[in-house]
C-alpha cells in the first residue's frame, strides 16, 4: 500500500520526522512509505490557489497518488503546528485530494501526554467539508517522553512503543484496503 507521511515539523531533530522515518523503515515490507516535507509550501493564499505554485503541485500529486496518509503530528500550544495546518489548507481547495482517502494520526511529544490535544484538533479538522478523511479509530499512537524512546541514530528503542505500533499498523493496513 502506498501511504505518505504528512509531518507537522520542519525541524532537523524533529522526534516526529524520527518517528515517521522510523515507519519507514521498520514496516518496508507491509507499505510503501514517503515521508513528505512541509518545507517549501508556500503559505496557503486564496488568490493564487487556481494557479498554484509547483510545490503545491507536487505535494498534492503525491496525497493524490497515495492509498493512504499518515499524519505525524507534534503540539504547539495546545494544537496543530501552523506548517500542518497550511498544508491541510491546500489540500482541501480546488480539487480536494482528500476526500475518501483514508488516514490514521500519530504524535510524540517529550511531555507525558504525547499529542493528545494536538490529535483531538486534527481529528476535527480531517473531519471538516474539504478534507472529509475517513480516521481509523481506537488504534490512537501518543508517544510521550520521546526524547528517552528513540537512540542517536533515530530508532525507536522503547519495546512497548515498537510492540504497539506493530499492532497499530497492521490495524491501519487491513482497514484502509476497505478503501482502496
Amino acid at each position: 500500500m502506498k501511504v505518505v507521511a504528512i509531518v507537522g515539523s520542519i525541524r532537523k531533530e524533529s522526534y516526529n520526522i524520527q518517528l515517521a522515518q522510523f515507519i519507514q523503515k521498520r514496516y518496508t515490507e507491509k507499505l510503501d512509505l514517503e515521508v513528505l516535507s512541509l518545507k517549501d509550501l508556500p503559505m496557503y493564499n486564496q488568490d493564487i490557489e487556481n494557479e498554484a505554485p509547483q510545490a503545491v503541485l507536487d505535494f498534492k500529486g503525491k496525497v493524490k497518488a497515495a492509498d493512504a496518509v499518515l499524519w505525524v503530528t507534534p503540539e504547539y500550544n495546545g494544537t496543530v503546528p501552523g506548517v500542518m495546518v497550511n498544508a491541510i489548507d491546500w489540500l482541501s481547495r480546488v480539487d480536494k485530494v482528500m476526500i475518501g482517502k483514508p488516514s490514521i494520526i500519530m504524535g510524540a511529544s517529550m511531555g507525558n501526554l504525547g499529542t493528545v490535544k494536538a490529535q483531538l484538533h486534527l481529528r476535527d479538522i480531517l473531519f471538516s467539508p474539504g478534507i472529509n478523511s475517513p480516521l481509523l479509530s481506537g488504534n490512537d499512537v501518543y508517544i510521550g517522553a520521546v526524547h528517552t524512546k528513540f537512540d542517536e541514530e533515530g530508532n525507536l528503542t522503547d519495546e512497548g512503543t515498537v510492540k504497539f505500533l506493530d499492532v497499530v499498523i497492521d490495524n491501519f493496513l487491513s482497514w484502509a484496503k476497505k478503501y482502496v
